[in-house]
This record gives C-alpha cells, sequence and structure tokens, in this order.
C-alpha cells in the first residue's frame, strides 16, 4: 500500500498543470476514492485538494521568481481562469502577491512534496478484531465541534456537561448491544485532518430501538465491517495516539480500508488509576481483495 501512495504522489507532481482526477489516484492505489481520500488526510494531516493546491503554488512560485513566462501564463497553466484569482490564491500560501514578489525577490513559503514510509516499532501491538454489525442506530445529543489533536476537546467537555443528568440516563437506557453503554461518536464533514476541520460528535448510544423520544439525535449506520482496536494508557493522549496509529500503521498494512460512517469510542476509566482509560475505537472499514 505504501508503494503505491508514493506512486500516487508521482502521479500528482506529474500532473500539477494538469486536471488531477481522485478516480485516477484510486486506481494508483487499488482503492476507493473515498479510502484514498480519507487515508492521504489521516496520514498528511492535510486534505487532498488542499496538499495539491500547495504544491502548486509552490512550483508556480518558482517560476514567478524565475521573472518568466508572465504572470497571466503561470496562473493559466496551474489552473486559474484569471490573475486575480491566481493572485488572491498565492497570497493566502505565500503572504504576498506574485506581482510583488517577482519585483522584490521576495522569501516565499514552500509545501515539500510528500512521501509515505512506514516505521515500525518492536516493543507495542495494536490488539483488534473484526465484526460484522447488523444495521443500529448512535442515539444521543450532537454538537458541531473543531478537531483537537492533543488533549481534552472543550467544546466536546462543554456539550457533556450541558446534557441534564436525566436526559443521559434515557440515553444510557437505551443501549442495547455493543459497544455498550455510552460511547462517543464522530462523522467527519470534510475530508481535513487539520487542527480546527469541523466533525459532528455525538454522546450517545448504539442502539436498534425503534421508538426513540424526539428529543435526541439520531445517525443511522448500516450494516457492514466494523475493525474494533483496544488500548489502555493516559487519558486522552493513549486514544489519540490510537487513532493515528490505526491510519499509519495498521491501514496500510491490513486488506481493509475505509467505508462512509462514524467512528465510534468507548472509554472506562482503567481499573485502580483514573488517570488511565480502557479504550475501544470502532472503524467502518470493508475488506479489499488484498
Amino acid at each position: 500500500m505504501l508503494d503505491r501512495l508514493n506512486q500516487a504522489m508521482d502521479h500528482i507532481e506529474d500532473h500539477l498543470d494538469q486536471r488531477i482526477e481522485v478516480s485516477a489516484l484510486a486506481r494508483i492505489t487499488v482503492t476507493s476514492e473515498y479510502h484514498f481520500r480519507r487515508l492521504f488526510s489521516s496520514l498528511a494531516g492535510m486534505a487532498l485538494s488542499e496538499y495539491v493546491r500547495r504544491r502548486r503554488l509552490t512550483v508556480a512560485g518558482a517560476h514567478v521568481l524565475a521573472g518568466e513566462p508572465t504572470l497571466l501564463e503561470i496562473a493559466v497553466r496551474y489552473g486559474y481562469t484569471s490573475g486575480e484569482a491566481f493572485a488572491r490564491a498565492f497570497r493566502a500560501v505565500h503572504g504576498i502577491g506574485p506581482g510583488e514578489a517577482r519585483r522584490t525577490g521576495a522569501a516565499l513559503n514552500a509545501q515539500p512534496r510528500l512521501s509515505f514510509r512506514l516505521t515500525v516499532e518492536g516493543n507495542s501491538t495494536m490488539r483488534y478484531r473484526v465484526v460484522e454489525k447488523e444495521a443500529f442506530r448512535v442515539v444521543g445529543k450532537k454538537a458541531r465541534v473543531p478537531l483537537i489533536h492533543r488533549g481534552v476537546n472543550p467544546h466536546i467537555a462543554e456539550l457533556v456537561r450541558s446534557i441534564p443528568p436525566e436526559t443521559m440516563l434515557r440515553i444510557a437506557g437505551l443501549s442495547d448491544q455493543d459497544p455498550e453503554g455510552v460511547v462517543s461518536a464522530t462523522v467527519r464533514l470534510t475530508d481535513s485532518f487539520e487542527e480546527g476541520a469541523e466533525l459532528d460528535y455525538y454522546h450517545a448510544v448504539a442502539t436498534a430501538a425503534a421508538d426513540l423520544p424526539g428529543d435526541l439525535d439520531v445517525l443511522d449506520c448500516p450494516a457492514g465491517t466494523w475493525a474494533v482496536f483496544e488500548n489502555t494508557g493516559p487519558f486522552p493522549e493513549a486514544l489519540q495516539q490510537l487513532w493515528a496509529d490505526v491510519a499509519a500503521q495498521w491501514m496500510p498494512s491490513n486488506p481493509y480500508e475505509y467505508r462512509p460512517g462514524p467512528e465510534i469510542l468507548r472509554t472506562r476509566p482503567a481499573e485502580g488509576d483514573p488517570a488511565r482509560s480502557d479504550a475501544q475505537l470502532w472503524i467502518p472499514v470493508v475488506r479489499t481483495g488484498g
């Protein structure tokens, strides 16, 4: 998989001055478009479209500083329909307009070309199992929150504090399957894994109940395959690292790919140590032909 990802990066570099189709990148990596976008953004920390934009404007910046061709010719070559649109995009990346950069020989920002490699550490093992689940629902309270990579997310903490105890008891009473009890479920709204990217967060339970209270938020989850990962460690650092390891280590090394759906996290205090947690992370996947 990593070799194929790097072949996809070669394809991007060879087509920076052309239209880059995600379908072509998916064919190179023998994955779905959804999985390619998701895997790329989780490994790179940015959306595929953002990476392509930054690479184009990095290469365009070199042409600007070289003094030729004209700024309009550079704009058209890299997909901009007007000099004004190119100037706005150029300034957003480099902090200076292309005309001023050419006149002054200003220092520009650069997006390095990405390559992927697997770092293997022999002192840890990822515990996982694969589960087939019938259709179910995630039911609870929802909020739109920004992604925060490290530490407690204060927006999520605020949502949890805002739920009245009696409502929380009603939600907990609906749990009737794995993952048992109250869980966190997140749905990403964009391909981006950058800090601040928006996602929908559910403080909820998994249930097959059909008759649900009207004041609760409901997310339907179709039948499918789930990869379930487990770890124990300091909260929330250990589970945030688990999320990263799934994308960087497990996905490239196993015959599964992401499919649309929520990522569900079940955490409980570790026995005898309230600063540590036992975590289960449920990721919706589909088996590939590999």
